[in-house]
């Protein structure tokens, strides 16, 4: 365990994983057949563009996959070295990164948080579309507030996003991380996004908090029902 600490530590190894690991993203998004709920959810986006995309931790592995290739887009990643390949991967499939994490607590931003937050905003202001996790470390399907913060500050919309294939591992973790498999069914489903006003009270900002929480896990649930189904009841 600790020669394979010592050799992902190396600068020369994390690029390495970081481009197989793209390489079998889109290796995985080419070789499932993927069906989209609703089927106008691009034409949905498009006029909202920018967008803050958001997805439960653990389930995030082909988030860079459903980004059309003109949409431009940076993704927040964790500035603990395990991030660096995350990075190194998002970035050889065209998305950008932002470093930095979040807190769920009433400081809901710390590790360098400030300056993601507002390197988000900026960014969002910019013209990119912005993806992050809407949970956070070890609080596993729980909507922190800082994603609910971005949306008021920047005034752009949250569009919650699942995405589920049939052919899976799920791990014995916090987040419960799932490695999408190749050759099965895929499925992405994206139900009305959240909104927060730029006035909004904390008990305007609770409310948009438990509403996303209840939209991504409804789409969680839904994505899932379509892979999992068979085909004559999909």
């Amino acid at each position: 365990m600790n020669l394979w600490r010592r050799i992902g530590r190396q600068r020369w190894a994390r690029v390495t994983i970081g481009v197989l690991a793209a390489e079998y993203i889109r290796f995985v998004g080419k070789t499932n057949s993927v069906i989209m709920e609703p089927v106008d959810r691009y034409d949905r986006i498009e006029s909202d563009l920018p967008v803050i995309a958001t997805f439960w931790h653990g389930q995030h592995m082909l988030a860079t996959n459903t980004r059309k290739p003109h949409h431009r887009a940076k993704m927040l990643v964790s500035r603990h070295f395990d991030g660096d390949i995350n990075a190194i991967a998002a970035q050889r499939l065209g998305v950008g990164t932002i470093r930095g994490s979040g807190n769920h607590g009433s400081s809901f931003v710390h590790k360098n948080g400030v300056a993601a937050f507002q390197s988000m905003v900026d960014a969002l202001a910019e013209g990119y579309s912005v993806a992050l996790s809407a949970d956070v470390p070890k609080v596993s399907r729980t909507v922190g507030l800082g994603i609910i913060k971005l949306a008021q500050i920047s005034g752009r919309p949250i569009y919650p996003v699942a995405i589920a294939t049939s052919r899976r591992i799920v791990l014995d973790n916090w987040d419960r991380t799932t490695i999408n498999l190749p050759f099965g069914r895929g499925a992405g489903v994206g139900p009305d996004p959240v909104r927060v006003a730029p006035d909004a009270d904390a008990a305007a900002l609770e409310s948009a908090r438990l509403l996303l929480e209840q939209r991504l896990n409804a789409a969680t649930q839904r994505a899932y029902e379509l892979v999992d189904a068979p085909k004559a009841k999909r």
